[in-house]
């Protein structure tokens, strides 16, 4: 059972020289490794908020890859294979790309950061697309599937695609203590910095009843609120609500198993 870490990201795309080349061009990309660290600028040195940077970007995007191989191996059909846009390896380096660059806007403001980010990486695909892609109908088509990733993460927006719903899942599995250190650190104490804190560990794995499985242990019941207010409206707000069950334990033991959105 994998945990969301990270690393979880360079095992994911090893296998997939397309992948794995997407993922290399965005982490010695300097202008896209400055936003994100002008993103926690923002949102954790002058908001008090939780990791929205580098790291963040990397949970998230692991995270999402492995959920679209689940789903993938499920038989689940994405939305851009499905909409003849192009084929699996297109739609995983969507997500990839999606997720790694979700949270790019923070560096502008943090409100309507999902609307900021697209704006700003709609100039960075521009560059970095081609020298993935020799066809211009190609490269325009998924840089608009991941630009309407970044813009559908947010709460209140329903995403159009099963990748940037997958995206969007993913970004709320990244919840775990060491989400909400830095800010914790800095004295913010609130229930949103404890209930995180509470977490321990989120893992993903393929499920019986529904294709994924999320498991997210925790201390104490304090993380409880994380789940429901957090991940829980990330998966209601989604378009692969009925494929995602939510097992929740204190300490290795079932607490609470959430399957209706």
């Amino acid at each position: 059972m994998p945990t969301i870490s990270p690393r979880l990201v360079y095992e994911e795309v090893k296998s997939n020289e397309i992948l794995a080349e997407a993922l290399s061009l965005l982490e010695r990309d300097l202008e896209v490794q400055n936003y994100l660290r002008m993103a926690n600028v923002m949102a954790v040195e002058r908001l008090g908020y939780n990791d929205h940077g580098v790291v963040h970007s990397r949970i998230v995007s692991g995270s999402a890859l492995l959920m679209a191989d689940i789903l993938s191996k499920r038989g689940v059909e994405f939305s851009s294979v499905k909409n003849r846009i192009g084929d699996l390896t297109d739609a995983r380096l969507i997500i990839l790309m999606g997720a790694y660059l979700h949270d790019i806007g923070n560096s502008v403001h943090r409100v309507m950061h999902n609307l900021h980010g697209c704006l700003i990486a709609d100039r960075i695909l521009r560059r970095i697309l081609p020298k993935i892609y020799d066809n211009i109908i190609k490269i325009v088509t998924i840089k608009q599937e991941i630009l309407h990733c970044i813009f559908s993460h947010d709460e209140s927006i329903m995403p159009l695609s099963l990748e940037a719903g997958v995206v969007k899942v993913a970004d709320g599995t990244d919840m775990a203590e060491g989400r909400a250190r830095i800010p914790f650190k800095r004295g913010k104490v609130d229930i949103h910095s404890l209930s995180a804190l509470a977490i321990k560990k989120v893992l993903v794995e393929e499920g019986v009843e529904r294709p994924i499985r999320i498991v997210v242990d925790m201390e104490n019941e304090a993380g409880v609120f994380q789940v429901e207010k957090v991940l829980g409206e990330k998966i209601r707000s989604s378009t692969i609500a009925p494929y995602v069950e939510v097992t929740v334990l204190r300490r290795g033991l079932e607490l609470k198993r959430m399957i209706e959105w």
